[in-house]
């Protein structure tokens, strides 16, 4: 099991600790498995710095993806996807 740290806009990091938020969506340019800790840091895109704030958080399920098998490509182009989260 790893710890993966990964920077977060200071938004998505309030959704997170407050538990309204229980997914995150990243390109998969890291390996990441159940298991795994996400160390997520606060991050100012204004100011492009820390702010010192942090939380981690288990990662209970990964799901890769390039496309969507089921979908048509005509129907992604016109709607994309969008990510759930589920309680």
């Amino acid at each position: 099991m790893e710890i993966i740290k990964k920077k977060i806009w200071p938004e998505y990091f309030e959704a997170v600790v407050s538990g309204k938020k229980n997914f995150e969506v990243r390109l998969a340019d890291f390996d990441v498995n159940e298991g795994d800790t996400l160390l997520l840091e606060e991050w100012d895109p204004g100011t492009k710095e820390y702010t010192g704030r942090s939380v981690e958080k288990q990662v209970t399920y990964v799901a890769k993806t390039k496309s969507f098998a089921f979908y048509q490509p005509e129907e992604v182009e016109k709607y994309g996807y969008q990510v759930i989260g589920l309680k």
